[in-house]
């Protein structure tokens, strides 16, 4: 966005291209990824593209300052490629797309005037693992065909750690303000109550769905919520439950542990990077049964339960269900009763592990886009409750067959 190749955007096409007219949120990464494919550069690929850039971005910064940033934060460079011609034996990068993740300060810098984007200040910038305030475009050199690799940028940017981040620019060039234009940019923007008249800015809405909102090393007030997807993870949700149930309510450990975890899908709250609560969701023909919710009891003043269930709710129907079904305690059926759950009629009255439910049911609106047969096969095979951003197998796809099925003759 910041600036580009003269060939990424022609200067006739740009002048009768419309605002927005190829909005980087209405791109489309699955059929891009048929085309062209991302990797991490190393230092000698991005030496190699700087100089073949150099030829047409004004202004960029020196090679010694690109790979200091890129030491730095390696996520700040992502090398583009024709799929047709990549091999991952040894990939060679044909362009590239360069982003620096600001910080809080470093965002208030660029919107007072002061960010020295060709020698940027490391403070500024945010280490790999932390969530930045924004997302400055440093430089894009995608030529021709390669420029549709902002789709796959996007996709990129989708996972929690960026998600709802806006993208903010400097062009420098006629060229490069009509490119932010036809990519639905607007200068003159508001940054931490600084107006900066010189800045163009992406806005960017969180997608990220409920059920996939724990970024580390957030703030320990933050409430977020992943799936638990390996053995650590469902050591957490044993150790949450061992606290609430076993220690609080003494509920004996074979009626605790009923031999129905390896069978189902649970959610982990976190605060900050605290396991704070988890639930638990079994899946049946035409229902999903929401069960085993638990809160550590210094969490529960937080919002961990109540994000939890929508969490868990949102999943289902994610997955295509239409109604959740489950067991409360008599005491809760009102806190239930806030998510569209409803006493079963004909149900029963229950008692287990010492204590009386009751059945109740809850009907789901369908979402727009439930996982279904017919969609995208890589999206089905993309990491449980991760089905938003592109998965590990969608990144081996770019790998040749080396063990096809059917060998030829």
């Amino acid at each position: 966005m910041t600036e580009s190749h003269r060939r990424l955007v022609p200067e006739d096409s740009v002048r009768a291209a419309r605002l927005g007219r190829h909005r980087l949120d209405k791109m489309d990464p699955a059929r891009i990824a048929k085309h062209l494919v991302t990797f991490q550069p190393s230092e000698s690929d991005v030496v190699d593209l700087l100089k073949k850039a150099r030829l047409s971005i004004p202004g960029i910064a020196d090679e010694e300052e690109v790979l200091r940033v890129f030491r730095y934060n390696p996520n700040c460079i992502m090398a583009l490629a024709r799929k047709s011609r990549f091999d991952s034996a040894a990939p060679v990068a044909e362009g590239f797309i360069a982003s620096l993740p600001l910080n809080r300060l470093g965002l208030q810098i660029l919107a007072l005037g002061s960010f020295n984007a060709t020698s940027p200040d490391l403070r500024l910038i945010a280490r790999p693992e932390e969530r930045p305030a924004g997302l400055y475009m440093w430089a894009v050199f995608a030529p021709g065909s390669l420029a549709a690799g902002m789709a796959l940028f996007m996709e990129r940017i989708s996972s929690p750690q960026f998600d709802g981040i806006s993208l903010y620019s400097r062009p420098n060039t006629d060229t490069g303000r009509r490119y932010n234009e036809v990519l639905g940019a607007t200068q003159g923007v508001v940054i931490e109550g600084i107006k900066a008249a010189d800045v163009w800015a992406f806005p960017r809405a969180s997608h990220t769905p409920l059920y996939d909102t724990y970024v580390p090393g957030t703030a320990p007030d933050k409430i977020g919520i992943t799936v638990a997807r390996d053995l650590e993870d469902l050591g957490r949700v044993i150790a949450i439950r061992s606290a609430v149930y076993i220690g609080e309510q003494a509920c004996p450990y074979e009626e605790e542990y009923d031999g129905n975890d390896l069978a189902a899908t649970h959610l982990i709250a976190y605060a900050g990077d605290e396991p704070a609560g988890c639930l638990r969701m079994r899946f049946f023909a035409d229902f999903a049964k929401i069960e085993r919710l638990a809160v550590r009891k210094e969490f529960r003043k937080s919002r961990a339960a109540f994000q939890l269930v929508q969490a868990g709710l949102k999943l289902c129907q994610k997955k295509g269900y239409r109604r959740a079904y489950g067991h409360s305690q008599t005491r809760l059926v009102n806190f239930w009763g806030r998510f569209g759950f409803r006493t079963f009629e004909g149900g029963q009255n229950l008692v287990f592990s010492d204590f009386d439910y009751v059945e109740m049911v809850a009907d789901l609106e369908p979402d727009p886009h439930p996982v279904t047969i017919g969609g995208d096969p890589y999206l089905i095979i993309r990491p449980e409750g991760h089905w938003h951003a592109q998965g590990i197998l969608e990144r081996s796809a770019s790998r040749p067959a080396t063990s096809p099925s059917v060998k030829k003759l």
